[in-house]
């Protein structure tokens, strides 16, 4: 099989009112929450892109909460598609570096779409550090983590309960033999007080969730 280029999947709820963002839909409302989703999301999307256009990469958003019709229309032709299908997210977001490095990838660099600081030079960081390490992990300031990139198959280390915060997945990594290169950590985007940290760090998600935008 000949190589392909990396790949970034963007691992995504689907941006539907009720579905996405529930827990600052009391703050947002069902159709603020949705939208400051697919704003964030569009945003990390453009960093994405903007990164393909100067390295050889491949995109894909890996999507659930929604039918595939909904996903292609959602980010656009440069976005490869895929449901992320059943299972807890361990599972999924296994299935999807797995799939990515079967079809030939050399690196598979997966994150989230929560993140407002997410930006091409942490995603360039990432994959330049899969070229020294099998593994690349970005914390999250709560304690999860944003970003699982690897650069060759690693059976086991997303499974039950290992996948739950960091600290659990770098126990597991460490159990396999794997060492992590570790990213800068990052804030995401996902609780009120999150978004009262963002509000008060980012124009555009003050814009954003001004209830005359």
């Amino acid at each position: 099989m000949l190589d392909r280029p990396p790949r970034l999947i963007l691992f995504s709820r689907l941006p539907l009112a009720g579905r996405a963002k529930t827990r600052l839909a009391p703050a947002l409302g069902a159709g603020g929450a949705a939208r400051l989703q697919d704003r964030v999301a569009r945003r990390l999307a453009g960093r994405m892109a903007e990164l393909a256009e100067r390295l050889p990469l491949e995109l894909e958003l890996c999507y659930t909460g929604g039918k595939r019709a909904q996903a292609q229309a959602w980010l656009g032709p440069g976005f490869t598609c895929r449901e992320q299908g059943g299972g807890h997210l361990g599972a999924r977001m296994s299935r999807a570096l797995e799939r990515a490095l079967r079809q030939g990838a050399p690196r598979a660099v997966l994150v989230g779409s929560d993140l407002p600081g997410l930006d091409g030079a942490i995603l360039e960081q990432a994959l330049a550090a899969l070229e020294r390490s099998p593994l690349a992990l970005g914390p999250s300031l709560d304690g999860g983590y944003y970003l699982v990139g690897q650069s060759r198959p690693a059976p086991g280390l997303l499974e039950a309960p290992h996948w739950q915060s960091l600290a659990a997945l770098s126990a597991q990594a460490k159990a396999l033999g794997l060492e992590p290169a570790l990213l800068p950590p990052l804030r995401d985007l996902d609780t009120p007080d999150d978004l009262v940290y963002w509000r008060e760090n980012d124009p555009q998600v003050r814009a954003w969730t001004d209830p005359a935008s």
